[in-house]
């Protein structure tokens, strides 16, 4: 496996391969790897020649008071992670490798709508942060396809959305969420949990289960599947952002007679703020 820095060496390298006519394959990550981000490499191996996989922890998605500084940085175990899995080249850049400029003065990619509600209510410039950094990738890297995990629906909502305005050429493989024998996703922030919380975390899945059982029995009092999600949550020791149905091609509020739902919820468990989602289609 190749590791590189730098944005011009990354190009090089890359200059290669499409010379060689190799399809190439994006899978960006934060690091501290697990199970899921390892399942992106195995899908990108199978969707392109080679696979570049990316170790950043993004600055300008992180907001005032969150874990930047304390986000686990676990470059060396990540490297012999993805070297296992076949990884052909792994770009690990630093902060001013990526953003040459103060983030003040940072040229900023914002998706309208998608971007504000939900996670992006609680986390402000969170997704604009995403966007941007992913925008950037997919310029160092010129990829033919990237893969995503669908853990974070908003997330994977906003990236095709910009890939789509913006005209990048680029396909969007999203990846179904990889989850622990008792159903919680998995998370690099998982290891923020406690034993005592990793107990009660499953309880998000749960509840998501038994809010897309009742959606699919044809309950559509929306409202009150949510109040009552909502206080299961708190119940269970959790601290919720939002518990949400909502439509799942574009997360507007659904109105009785739509078909394709996802439900989507964010939980703090001590210091560790979990996200999952189940979608749901009725016929």
């Amino acid at each position: 496996m190749i590791t590189l820095h730098k944005i011009d060496q990354l190009r090089r390298q890359v200059a290669l391969w499409r010379q060689a006519g190799q399809r190439i394959a994006l899978v960006p990550t934060m690091g501290n790897l697990h199970t899921g981000h390892l399942r992106l490499v195995d899908r990108a191996r199978q969707l392109a020649d080679r696979v570049i996989a990316t170790i950043f922890v993004n600055p300008l998605q992180f907001g005032q008071g969150e874990d930047f500084e304390s986000y686990p940085r676990t470059l060396e175990d990540d490297s012999q992670k993805l070297e296992e899995y076949a990884t052909d080249l792994l770009f690990a850049p630093a902060v001013s490798e990526v953003y040459q400029r103060p983030q003040t003065e940072q040229t900023i990619v914002r998706v309208p709508g998608l971007s504000d509600i939900l996670c992006g209510q609680f986390r402000p410039g969170h997704f604009a942060g995403v966007a941007t950094v992913v925008c950037k990738l997919f310029n160092m890297a010129q990829p033919d396809v990237a893969v995503f995990g669908e853990k974070d629906y908003q997330q994977l909502m906003v990236i095709r959305r910009m890939v789509e305005d913006l005209q990048i050429p680029v396909q969007i493989e999203g990846m179904a969420t990889v989850r622990e024998a008792d159903g919680l996703a998995m998370s690099s922030r998982n290891g923020y949990l406690t034993v005592e919380e990793r107990a009660k975390a499953p309880v998000v899945y749960q509840v998501l289960t038994q809010t897309a059982e009742a959606l699919q029995a044809g309950d559509q009092d929306f409202k009150s599947l949510e109040e009552s999600a909502w206080n299961s949550l708190e119940n269970a020791g959790l601290r919720p952002d939002y518990f949400q149905i909502r439509r799942a091609q574009d997360l507007q509020s659904p109105d009785k007679e739509e078909k394709d739902l996802v439900i989507l919820a964010a939980a703090y468990l001590g210091a560790a703020r979990l996200i999952d989602n189940k979608t749901v289609t009725n016929r």
